[in-house]
């Protein structure tokens, strides 16, 4: 949340979960929406290798329901990323897919 706070972002959700999943953080920076998936493992690679494509589809859902439940924010530009923490280094996968 730190990571994202010193780039500009605002955080709109953390571990925000609905009956179609879960959003680890949603963030904000002007009119760009960013759905962020946290993937934390001993090694950095293999916490950059842990997000399989039934869980992005999950994580696209669980956005749909976010977006649902806040009109407001439809229309505005989205992303998905991915912050991999390895020990003591992190990082940033910047629209690291698309739905």
């Amino acid at each position: 949340m730190w990571f994202l706070r010193l780039r500009g972002f605002s955080i709109l959700a953390r571990r925000w979960s609905s009956p179609v999943g879960e959003l680890d953080l949603v963030a904000r920076k002007g009119d760009l929406l960013v759905f962020v998936e946290v993937k934390r493992r001993a090694e950095l690679a293999p916490a950059l290798s842990a997000l399989a494509a039934p869980q992005q589809r999950r994580i696209a859902r669980a956005a749909q329901a976010f977006l649902a439940a806040r009109p407001h924010l439809w229309g505005l530009p989205c992303r998905f990323d991915v912050i991999a923490v390895g020990g003591l280094r992190l990082h940033h996968l910047v629209d690291a897919w698309r739905p």
